[in-house]
């Protein structure tokens, strides 16, 4: 995919930097609509094709402000869960990738509403759902290992709720198209299950907005990922991660305080033939390079020297266990 790289580099400086903060400010938006004028969205925002083509072209746009939640009392979290997602997606991949990732999503949103229109003649009001299903997927991928509380109380690796939504998103779909070759108790406790709609035509409406809808993760994922080089955007954020889990696994082989420092720096440097500095990334001492010179960290916790390389450039240790 040589074609977006230069696609990038020619056109990278329109991105618009911090993008998800402008998208969680319009789902707050969306949020204070929906609680105090309870069904104005619907009437003059969402994405209703029966509506758009009578001329209310705006709502091609002004849908992106339903908000993924509309309890108030989990819409900060999941506004700040969002806000998280996209920050570390835009850091990992630069402003540009991120922005075309996100708006080829809208588009393919809005391009499954109108093939539901077309094709089942049903008005499919589509909502952000399945933008943010592809951000979260994204971010899954990048960010595997990352722990989240579940119910805010469950700890669980990133990885395996994406998995999840991945097994949600092929049964709708697989099912979703078969549903005339189902036995009605299989369909029935699919439905039951939150999978499949009442009806034939509700079940392919679902298929195809989740089918088209993921075509922006697949697209991303499977063809991008063997295309062009990192950009240094990429190569920085992952050299900075390299970094900080070298100094992770350190940080589990040293417990001593700050206030032990000078004491077991001297010690060290008592014992014939054992170096006085290491440096907690690289590991390397003063033996090995007589011009090196070490320096403590003030902001890590622990007994943590770093040397000239390694000083400015390490993810600093909080003490935190992982």
């Amino acid at each position: 995919m040589n074609w977006f790289a230069k696609f990038e580099k020619k056109f990278s400086k329109y991105a618009i930097k911090n993008l998800m903060f402008y998208i969680i400010v319009l789902y707050a938006i969306g949020f204070v609509m929906n609680t105090f004028f309870n069904g104005l969205y619907d009437a003059y925002f969402s994405l209703d094709f029966a509506m758009i083509f009578k001329g209310q072209v705006w709502r091609l746009v002004t849908f992106i402000v339903q908000p993924p939640s509309n309890s108030i009392i989990f819409v900060v979290f999941v506004l700040y869960f969002y806000y998280l997602i996209g920050s570390v997606l835009e850091k990992i991949w630069g402003a540009f990738r991120f922005n075309v990732y996100f708006f080829t999503g809208v588009i393919l949103n809005i391009l499954a509403s109108l093939i539901i229109y077309l094709v089942f003649g049903l008005s499919f009001k589509l909502s952000t759902n399945y933008i943010n299903l592809a951000l979260f997927m994204a971010f899954a991928m990048e960010q595997p290992d990352m722990e989240v509380l579940l119910f805010f109380i469950i700890p669980i690796k990133i990885k395996w709720m994406a998995i999840l939504d991945a097994v949600i998103f092929g049964i709708t779909i697989v099912f979703g198209y078969l549903v005339p070759f189902l036995p009605r108790n299989v369909w029935y406790s699919l439905y039951a299950a939150g999978f499949l709609a009442p009806s034939a035509i509700m079940c392919y409406a679902n298929a195809t907005a989740a089918l088209v809808s993921m075509l922006n993760f697949i697209i991303f994922f499977f063809l991008y990922k063997k295309g062009p080089a990192k950009s240094s955007t990429q190569r920085n954020f992952d050299k900075a991660m390299r970094t900080a889990k070298k100094a992770q696994q350190n940080a589990r082989k040293e417990t001593a305080s700050p206030d032990n420092r000078e004491q077991q720096s001297q010690a060290q440097h008592a014992k014939r033939g054992v170096p006085k500095h290491r440096c907690a990334v690289c590991g390397r001492t003063e033996l090995d390079d007589e011009n090196l010179t070490f320096r403590f960290c003030s902001k890590c916790a622990g007994n943590y020297e770093y040397c000239s390389d390694h000083l400015y450039t390490h993810i600093h240790v909080t003490g935190d266990k992982q």
